[in-house]
């Protein structure tokens, strides 16, 4: 009871009408009457151990240059320390640095091993903004489907040899926990491409963004944790972006394990500082927020298990799996009839803005993508819109 009177006041406390105020570009950019499930930033109020310890770091009014011994931010030992409490894994502080993001950090990644024309794998549908940045770079996506079975979401490993093995690949970027299907790979499943990464040479490049938003029985394994020798060949990807609704103070870090990109690395001429809002908060978030995670993840469970008993009972047409981790359930409406971009029915006809699955092509034709992190009130009124307009589609059609 205890704990579900804390999600009642914590997350159940905004409606629509409030949300409407919020300046951000998921719901002031979503248009008058249409309510946003596109962005894949939450709904909730931030914790309150961050806004309390930014809120004394504001109080003190210096803003200037950090004051980091040799550019070495608190970070780094902190995200190292998370490391092992939370996967028993303990990476070295040492070879841990500081980015915006994590696409920037992917980004310098890529440009310090490879060249145009480098195959770089990736599993599809893919993230767009990586996609992006492998063609701006003059680097070739090589595909590694995800399969769509009655267990879900699954890549076939030896056809991932295959691809890699006749595509002179370098980089295998890994996106665990997988966004936009909402899987987190089994420790199988992880060894399986660690294998193909040791027997090809493959630098990866593992994105764990949303690792700490996974759902038992279900757990976030990072790649690197799996051998001393799959570590040296890996960068890890890391944030409180997501799981903490921080994605506006752009802080991220990048563990290097691979010794010849840390040297180059250290070759580069040094960057501007991460923000200091964005560590203060990363830093908070880390170490005092855990209760505060622990609960948005109970509350996401629920809205996962909603959006699951919606697509079973009233949206018979729209094939799902429920994610494992993410905040982001992937919906194929390939049988509605809606065409290549059913986004634009929805947004056009229930009012209702999803994410359009061409933006993770290959592989996301006839897919959206809907974010349920939002008061189950408002997450109510989402799937009721998509239900009320193909209803009425249907009755059009008849």
């Amino acid at each position: 009871m205890g704990t579900r009177r804390a999600r009642t006041i914590v997350f159940d406390q905004f409606d629509e009408r409030v949300l409407r105020f919020r300046p951000g570009v998921k719901w002031s950019g979503s248009g008058p009457g249409v309510l946003p499930a596109s962005i894949a930033d939450m709904d909730f109020p931030v914790a309150e151990p961050i806004v309390a310890s930014l809120r004394r770091y504001i109080e003190m009014g210096d803003f200037g240059y950090p004051n980091w011994p040799d550019g070495v931010s608190p970070l780094r030992a902190a995200y190292s320390y998370r490391m092992r409490e939370r996967h028993g894994w303990y990476p070295d502080p040492a070879h841990v640095r500081e980015f915006s993001d994590v696409r920037h950090a992917v980004r310098v990644a890529l440009e310090l091993s490879t060249k145009p024309g480098d195959g770089v794998a990736m599993h599809t549908p893919a993230y767009s903004p990586f996609v992006q940045t492998i063609d701006r770079l003059g680097l070739r996506l090589v595909p590694l489907p995800l399969v769509d079975t009655e267990r879900g979401w699954v890549f076939d490993a030896d056809d991932c040899a295959r691809r890699v093995a006749a595509t002179g690949c370098r980089v295998l970027i890994l996106v665990n926990p997988h966004n936009p299907t909402g899987r987190a790979f089994t420790r199988d499943e992880l060894l399986a491409l660690a294998e193909v990464a040791e027997r090809h040479d493959l630098l990866v490049i593992s994105d764990e963004l949303h690792a700490d938003l996974t759902y038992r029985p279900h757990h976030h394994l990072p790649f690197a944790s799996l051998d001393p020798a799959i570590a040296d060949r890996t960068v890890t990807m890391y944030a409180a972006s997501k799981a903490f609704s921080l994605a506006g103070l752009r802080c991220a870090v990048g563990h290097f394990g691979a010794a010849d990109l840390r040297a180059k690395l250290a070759e580069q001429p040094s960057g501007p500082n991460v923000n200091v809002i964005g560590v203060r908060a990363s830093l908070a978030a880390w170490t005092e927020a855990s209760q505060w995670l622990e609960n948005v993840v109970g509350y996401l469970d629920v809205n996962r298990r909603l959006v699951a008993e919606f697509v079973a009972e009233q949206l018979p047409g729209i094939r799902h799996h429920m994610p494992e981790a993410t905040y982001l359930a992937w919906l194929d409406c390939r049988d509605l009839g809606l065409g290549p971009e059913p986004a634009t029915y929805f947004r056009e006809n229930a009012g209702v803005d999803l994410k359009d699955g061409g933006d993770y092509n290959p592989g996301g034709d006839g897919f959206v993508r809907l974010n349920f992190a939002t008061p189950t009130s408002v997450l109510r009124q989402i799937l009721d819109r998509m239900v009320d307009s193909l209803a009425t589609e249907e009755r059009l059609a008849s």
